[in-house]
C-alpha cells in the first residue's frame, strides 16, 4: 500500500464509539476535575488567566525537576516557543527523527527554519544519536563557531530529538553532541511525560523540553502543552511570545511579533486534576504494557516493545511490530480485523521523509524507519483499560493469524 492510498476504517478521528468497542486511548478523568472546573466556573476565571494556570506550571515543574514551565495552548505551541528561544533562526536547520507525529517538523517550519530527517534506530525506535554524529561530523562543516550542512550552506542550530511512544531517546550522547557543536537540544518529550532516563525524569536535562496534553495523553487538559527549561531568561522569554508579546499592559504596546499561545484556567484547573493522579496513571501504564508483552510475546511474528536498560518507559501507545511472514498478515490487514472486532488500533505516523508537507526537507540515511512504521500497530492504552478488555485485545490479536 502507499502512502496515498486510505486505509478506511470507521474509527474516524472524534467519532463517537459505539457501545462495547474499546477506544484505542482516552483519558480518565476520575479525580478532582469537576470540583477544580467548578471553581473556575464559580470564580468567573475561565480564560488565560487566573490561579489554576500558575499552580499547573508550578506542578509539572516540581515534577520534572525542572526550575521554570509556561503553559500554553497546544503541545505544538510549545515546540515553536521553545526553538524561538533557543536560538533558532529563519533559514536555520533543525535536526529531529523521521519516525515522529508531524508536529515538530510543523513548529520548525513556523520558525522559518529547515527540518533534517534522521532515522531511528531498530532497538527502540528513538532518533540514531550514530547516525546524527555521522551526520553532523561529515555532511556538515564548523567553521567560525558555527556549524553549517555543507549540501545547503544553512546553519544548524538546534536538535529536537523526540522521545516516541513514552520511552525515552538516549540523551547522553546526543546533548554531548550538542555541546560540542554549540547546538540548542530542544526536547520533545509530548509523548513521554513521567518517563526517566538512567533515573532523572525528562525535561530536566536538555536546554529545553516541551510537553502535551491532548486527549490522548498521558494526562489532559483537553488540549495544552508546556515549556519547562532551568534558564530564566528562556522561561521569561517563552511568557512573553506566549502572551501576544505585549510590552505595556496599560496602554497594549507590542514591540515585536508574538503569539497568541496561553492555556486557559479552565484547562490548567484540569491538568492540576490530573497532575494528583499522575504515577497512578504511570502505574497503569507499565502494568498494562507487562500484561500485553506476557501474553503476546508467545505469538508468532508479534514483536512486542522493548525497554533499555537506562530507562523507564510510560509506554503511552503500546506498539508492536507485525512480521508478515511469520504471522501471516500484515499490520493493515490486523487492523481491519481488529476493528471488526470493535478494537480501536492505529499505525504509527507516516514517516517524516516521505511527506508532501516537507518535500523540501533533507533526510539523512532513512533505513530503519521505513521498516517500523510498515508493521507497527499500536493497541488500545488507556491508564482505565480493564482486564477483561486486555483479554479481548489479546484474543483478537491472537485469533487473527487463523481468521485472515
Amino acid at each position: 500500500m502507499s502512502d496515498t492510498e486510505v486505509i478506511s476504517t470507521s474509527f474516524e478521528p472524534g467519532a463517537v464509539l459505539e457501545a462495547g468497542a474499546i477506544p484505542l486511548c482516552v483519558p480518565e478523568l476520575s479525580g478532582n476535575e469537576w470540583l477544580y472546573v467548578k471553581e473556575c466556573l464559580d470564580t468567573n476565571w475561565v480564560s488565560s488567566a487566573g490561579p489554576f494556570v500558575s499552580r499547573f506550571e508550578q506542578a509539572l515543574a516540581s515534577y520534572v525537576g525542572a526550575e521554570y514551565a509556561v503553559a500554553t495552548v497546544n503541545g505544538t505551541a510549545a515546540l515553536h516557543v521553545a526553538l524561538l528561544v533557543a536560538g533558532v533562526k529563519p533559514d536555520d536547520e533543525v535536526i529531529l527523527p523521521a519516525l515522529t507525529f508531524i508536529a515538530p517538523a510543523n513548529a520548525i517550519r513556523y520558525a522559518g527554519a529547515w527540518p533534517v530527517f534522521m532515522d531511528v534506530e531498530p532497538d527502540h525506535w528513538q532518533i540514531d544519536p550514530q547516525k546524527t554524529a555521522d551526520f553532523i561530523n561529515h555532511e556538515c562543516t564548523w567553521t567560525n563557531g558555527e556549524l553549517r550542512n555543507r549540501t545547503t550552506g544553512r546553519r544548524v542550530s538546534a536538535l529536537l530529538p523526540v522521545h516516541i511512544l513514552g520511552h525515552p531517546f538516549d540523551l547522553d550522547p546526543l546533548i554531548e553532541l550538542a555541546r560540542k557543536f554549540e547546538l540548542a537540544v530542544v526536547e520533545d518529550a509530548t509523548e513521554s511525560l513521567g518517563a526517566k532516563y538512567k533515573g532523572k525524569m525528562l525535561g530536566q536535562m536538555s536546554d529545553v523540553a516541551c510537553f502535551s496534553f491532548n486527549g490522548n495523553k498521558l494526562i489532559t487538559t483537553g488540549g495544552g502543552g508546556m515549556v519547562v527549561t532551568n534558564r530564566e531568561d528562556w522561561a521569561e522569554r517563552a511568557r512573553y511570545l506566549t502572551t501576544q508579546a505585549k510590552d505595556d499592559y496599560i496602554e497594549y504596546v507590542h514591540n515585536e511579533i508574538g503569539y497568541n499561545y496561553r492555556l486557559t484556567n479552565i484547562q490548567a484547573a484540569l491538568g492540576c486534576a490530573q497532575m494528583e493522579q499522575l504515577e497512578g496513571f504511570v502505574s497503569a501504564k507499565r502494568r498494562i504494557a507487562q500484561q500485553y508483552t506476557h501474553a503476546l510475546s508467545a505469538v508468532a511474528g508479534i514483536s512486542c516493545p522493548d525497554e533499555a536498560s537506562w530507562a523507564l518507559s510510560t509506554y503511552w501507545l503500546y506498539t508492536v511490530l507485525v512480521d508478515p511472514q511469520v504471522y501471516g498478515s500484515d499490520r493493515r490487514r490486523l487492523l481491519k480485523y481488529l476493528e471488526q472486532e470493535r478494537i480501536q488500533a492505529r499505525p504509527l505516523w507516516q514517516p517524516l521523509h516521505r511527506s508532501k508537507a516537507h518535500a523540501g526537507a533533507l533526510s539523512y540515511r532513512i533505513e530503519v524507519t521505513d521498516q517500523i512504521h510498515d508493521q507497527a500497530l499500536s493497541l488500545p492504552s488507556s491508564t482505565g483499560l480493564s482486564e477483561h478488555d486486555m483479554d479481548l485485545v489479546v484474543a483478537a490479536v491472537t485469533g487473527a493469524r487463523s481468521s485472515l
